[in-house]
């Protein structure tokens, strides 16, 4: 008798596809699934999904944002550099920058699989439907739940208030961005950061001496988020089509109407 999951497996094209990536992805994402083994179909990964509670989550991830570009602000090693290459560190490390202030602001979400127009919808509306539909492309589901590991994996860190700062320096000046004129400056400033953030670490945890090299392994992995993927899942449903990197550069040199209500808590 043939089981639903075979059934399911049958009709999908997981088995007809790369069969080495899906084993690699089963075998990365392990810590991802609590479904029971014999469930090997991975056609759910490919399900495109949303925020379950966009109105809160867009919110928190406005108020991280506004907070990482204060951070930026309040740098003027940062605003010492030529303009372009400001710019250019900007557009390069604005997502794990902003990664690292969701995880310090421990701002968690949610996702729900996008709801699809039902029949009688598509009947009702028509031609309608097309122009109601978002023109961004939504999340897959299989991306966002790899964003959540890399955040849970840095949440059981515990990094301490100092340990972000210094590593948020080191993450901005990046010395390796193509186009940078003051590469060489940037990068001072950034091993300036790096022996900052070792040496609180030394003093915060003098038994563990492989903290500061796991820190800065765990920060390549937010490094490799991709920017569609946090634009599409925390912002899109806010601006809309607009560039984030764009209305970033206005918050950062200017005063913008796109700023969320004051925060409470204490800004970087």
């Amino acid at each position: 008798m043939t089981s639903s999951t075979d059934m399911d497996c049958e009709r999908c094209q997981c088995q007809h596809e790369d069969k080495h990536s899906a084993i690699l992805y089963t075998l990365l994402s392990q810590n991802l699934s609590h479904s029971p083994p014999h469930q090997r179909c991975l056609c759910h990964q490919r399900w495109t999904v949303c925020l379950r509670t966009p109105h809160i989550t867009c919110q928190a991830a406005s108020d991280v944002l506004v907070k990482t570009i204060s951070f930026m602000k309040n740098l003027p090693s940062f605003h010492l550099l030529p303009r372009g290459d400001q710019l250019l560190l900007l557009d390069s490390c604005w997502v794990p920058l902003f990664l690292l202030g969701l995880v310090q602001e421990t701002v968690t979400f949610e996702v729900m699989e996008t709801p699809a127009p039902s029949m009688l919808e598509k009947i009702l509306l028509d031609g309608q439907s097309k122009r109601q539909e978002p023109e961004w492309t939504q999340p897959m589901l299989a991306a966002v739940q790899w964003l959540q590991c890399s955040l849970n994996t840095f949440w059981s860190l515990d990094l301490s208030p100092k340990e972000y700062a210094y590593l948020k320096g080191a993450v901005l000046f990046n010395p390796d961005v193509p186009g940078l004129t003051a590469s060489l400056h940037i990068e001072s400033l950034q091993r300036e950061a790096e022996r900052a953030l070792q040496e609180v670490v030394r003093i915060l945890h003098p038994e563990d001496q492989d903290r500061f090299a796991l820190i800065l392994l765990i920060t390549s992995t937010l490094k490799s988020i991709p920017p569609a993927l946090i634009t599409d899942l925390f912002f899109r449903p806010i601006i809309g089509n607009a560039d984030i990197v764009e209305l970033i550069v206005d918050m950062l040199y200017e005063i913008t109407s796109w700023q969320p209500a004051p925060s409470p808590h204490v800004a970087l």
